[in-house]
């Protein structure tokens, strides 16, 4: 069974050893016991922000590799289902991105709890009644 919605800022709040936020840490250590699940854009948003940490030389190619490695084992699956029309109305209901009311909309969808850095996100996931991940 699915235990909650884990969102690209949670990913890279664990791999950039820099930030390591407790809430991050915490929602890491949620997938010994429960499985994650994220839309399809987690997938891309979390090799973005690692592509972007190379940019900056916070990563070496061979260190975002090797966290692709440490990310795919862990129970996360990808969710390729939307409903269109409530991810269009939580985005602007909410001044959201497509991209951030994905994983809003997953989560309403899946009626399960959001692990999230993103303030915004966070914001309006308690307007929806979503549990968070503390």
């Amino acid at each position: 069974m699915t235990g909650f919605v884990i969102d690209a800022s949670i990913l890279a709040g664990f791999a950039l050893a820099d930030e390591r936020p407790p809430r991050a840490i915490r929602s890491i250590e949620r997938l010994r016991r429960e499985t994650a699940v994220g839309p399809t854009v987690l997938f891309f948003e979390f090799r973005n922000v690692l592509l972007v940490s190379e940019r900056r030389r916070r990563l070496t190619p061979k260190e975002t590799e090797g966290l692709l490695r440490i990310i795919a084992r862990l129970p996360i699956t990808i969710d390729a289902g939307c409903e269109e029309r409530r991810l269009m109305s939580l985005a602007r209901r909410h001044r959201l991105t497509a991209y951030d009311a994905a994983y809003l909309e997953l989560a309403t969808r899946e009626g399960i709890a959001l692990a999230t850095l993103d303030a915004e996100l966070e914001r309006a996931a308690r307007a929806e009644g979503v549990a968070l991940i503390e």
